[in-house]
């Protein structure tokens, strides 16, 4: 083989070669660039949704200080519940999109603070339907009850965060 045409397979060898690098590093580059914007995506979602749990358990904290009164204020207790029911609707869109936006552990740890949530609504409605008959029977069995399961759910959430936590730093 002449020199020419050695220089020229070399050459085209080297583009080759060059192609190829530049087309893996470009999939590499676009790779990490959609794990970046999945990351990003998915910290806006459970953002919202810890934002949203914020709003909605202050507002739930407003109902049991209501309810806890002495003689609750009929008025004011069904304007609390009236907040905080608006307010749980929004954590269930934002659940929403963690759902769709999460793997299955995230749905795991979501599916545990609805189900803490459940469990503290039902004693929450037990006490807003005594108030409205007048009976305080049970209320300082139920405001104890509701302050156990105040707990599990804040547990509960604790137990979104980490998982959630977990997911955006592995970058899954």
């Amino acid at each position: 083989m002449d020199a020419g045409l050695a220089a020229l397979v070399g050459a085209a060898l080297g583009a080759v070669a060059s192609l190829g690098a530049a087309s893996v590093s470009g999939r590499a580059q676009a790779h990490s660039q959609h794990e970046q914007w999945r990351r990003q995506v998915r910290r806006e979602a459970y953002t919202q949704y810890l934002v949203a749990l914020h709003d909605r358990d202050v507002a739930m904290d407003d109902v049991l200080r209501a309810l806890g009164a002495e003689a609750p204020d009929q008025a004011v207790v069904e304007g609390r519940v009236e907040a905080f029911i608006g307010l749980a609707r929004e954590v269930h869109r934002a659940a929403e999109v963690v759902l769709l936006e999460g793997p299955s552990g995230v749905g795991k740890a979501v599916s545990g603070v609805a189900e803490a949530s459940g469990a503290l609504s039902g004693v929450m409605r037990r006490m807003v339907d005594d108030a409205r008959r007048g009976d305080a029977s049970r209320r300082a069995a139920d405001l104890a009850l509701a302050a156990e399961r105040s707990d599990a759910l804040w547990e509960a959430v604790k137990g979104f965060r980490a998982v959630a936590g977990g997911v955006l730093g592995a970058g899954a």
